[in-house]
Formats: C-alpha cells, sequence, structure tokens
C-alpha cells in the first residue's frame, strides 16, 4: 500500500524545496509559453501576398514579414510583450494611452497596443516604414479606437528635433528585442532616455544571447530603476519594466 502511494504521488513532491520550486517554474515557463507559441498560425491556404498570422485581442492580425531584414521579421519576444499586454490590462491599461515601440519591425506589438485602445506611434528605421505601415493600416483600420501613427526613429539621431520633449509624452515605451549585436546600444540607451519622463513606464522583453547584452543591461541600471517581471527560461527571454530614476536619488 505504501508503495503504491509513493508512486502515485508528484515527483517533485520526492525532492528537496529548492528543487520543487525550480520544477514548478519550469512547469510554468513551458505551459506559458505554449500557449503564447500557440497565438500564431500559419494560412490554411496560399494566397499571391506572404503573410503570418496571429491571435490576441479578440482578432485575427496579419503580419507581413521581409525574410531580407532582421527589422522585418516577428521574433519570440514580441509574441511576449503581445501577451503580456493582452493578459494585464487591468495593471497596465493601455486606453487613452499615449505608447510609442521603438524598434516597431513588423509592427505586432504596436498593433496589438492600438487593438487595446491606446494612441500609438510605432517606430523604426526608414527602410521598414513602408511594410511598417501597410502592416498596421490592414490591422487596425475600422477596428481602434484610435489609428496608429507610424515615424522614422533613428535611434540616437535627430531626438531633439523629431522628439521635442515639450511636445512627446509617453505614458508607456513598448520595447520588442531591441537589444542585439548591433553597434548602436549608446544610441538606444540614449533614445531610451530621451523618450522616457518621470511617469514613463518602459515595457522592455530581451532574449538574452551574448555577454554585450548583458552589459547593456548594467549600463541601462544606472539610468533606470529596472524590475524583471516575467522570465520565460526556455526561450531565455526577459520582461522588464523600467522606470528613470530619480536624479537626486541616482
Amino acid at each position: 500500500m505504501r508503495t503504491e502511494m509513493i508512486k502515485k504521488r508528484p515527483m517533485y513532491s520526492l525532492m528537496d524545496p529548492e528543487a520543487q520550486k525550480e520544477k514548478r517554474k519550469a512547469h510554468d515557463d513551458e505551459k506559458v509559453v505554449a500557449e503564447i507559441m500557440q497565438r500564431c498560425f500559419v494560412p490554411t491556404s496560399i494566397t499571391t501576398t506572404c503573410w503570418e498570422g496571429f491571435h490576441f485581442v479578440g482578432h485575427e492580425i496579419r503580419i507581413t514579414e521581409a525574410m531580407d531584414c532582421y527589422g522585418a521579421v516577428v521574433w519570440p519576444s514580441a509574441l511576449v510583450l503581445c501577451y503580456f499586454l493582452e493578459t494585464n490590462v487591468k495593471q497596465y491599461n493601455m486606453v487613452d494611452k499615449n505608447v510609442i515601440e521603438i524598434g516597431a519591425g513588423t509592427g505586432l506589438v504596436s498593433i496589438v497596443a492600438s487593438l487595446l485602445g491606446a494612441h500609438v506611434t510605432a517606430t523604426d528605421l526608414p527602410e521598414l516604414l513602408g511594410n511598417l505601415q501597410y502592416n498596421l493600416s490592414r490591422n487596425t483600420k475600422m477596428k481602434c479606437k484610435h489609428l496608429p501613427q507610424v515615424k522614422e526613429l533613428s535611434w540616437g539621431v535627430a531626438l531633439d528635433k523629431n522628439f521635442p520633449r515639450s511636445s512627446n509624452s509617453f505614458d508607456y515605451i513598448l520595447a520588442a528585442d531591441v537589444v542585439y549585436a548591433h553597434p548602436f546600444l549608446e544610441e538606444l540607451l540614449l533614445t531610451f532616455e530621451h523618450l522616457c519622463q518621470e511617469t514613463t513606464v518602459i515595457l522592455w522583453v530581451m532574449k538574452f544571447r551574448l555577454e554585450k547584452e548583458n552589459r547593456f543591461v548594467d549600463r541601462f541600471q544606472e539610468l533606470f530603476d529596472l524590475e524583471e517581471i516575467s522570465s520565460f527560461p526556455s526561450l531565455n527571454i526577459k520582461l522588464f519594466k523600467a522606470t528613470k530614476k530619480n536624479r537626486r536619488n541616482a
């Protein structure tokens, strides 16, 4: 009888408390990641325009990608951020909020924020704006309270001219997978700092790949209070919330 009871007992109950905790975390990670990845679907029929489908906020979102450019592909970090926005609407209410996405790429995150009711400005490099505008228009027209805007933003370039602090006040800055092996990390940090005011909240999803990225997090924390609010070990992705440090206390 005792042997039978042991067989039926969950495996992690025989582990030490720390091992149990890690086992549960791994199980939770796999469960949530599976749910996130299920939001992506492949078209059932071939069309003249290649697209990839996603389900968020009760809508079917069709995204056109460009496989010859890193910035025009939907990466897992974008799915993580979209899922977070959709499932945390009470704590991070997007309705009527001024939101800017940096490195918007295909526009998936900006589309989801728009469907949630935000005033969205989606930004990226000039060569990506055509595809970005196409995706935004295709998926938000007649569906959103506020139509999203598209604007060029080269990190660290003409920030005072193109995004003057006096007329640009953002409630949220959204960023998905903007930190990777590129030579513009200091310019990215400068852009975060310029766009972020005292009350702005940054929601930033990052996939860790190289030591250079860990060093960027260290530099980031010199200017911002950073809080890890979700972690997905199986994807090597973390979701951060950040606010500008009080200069007097920094």
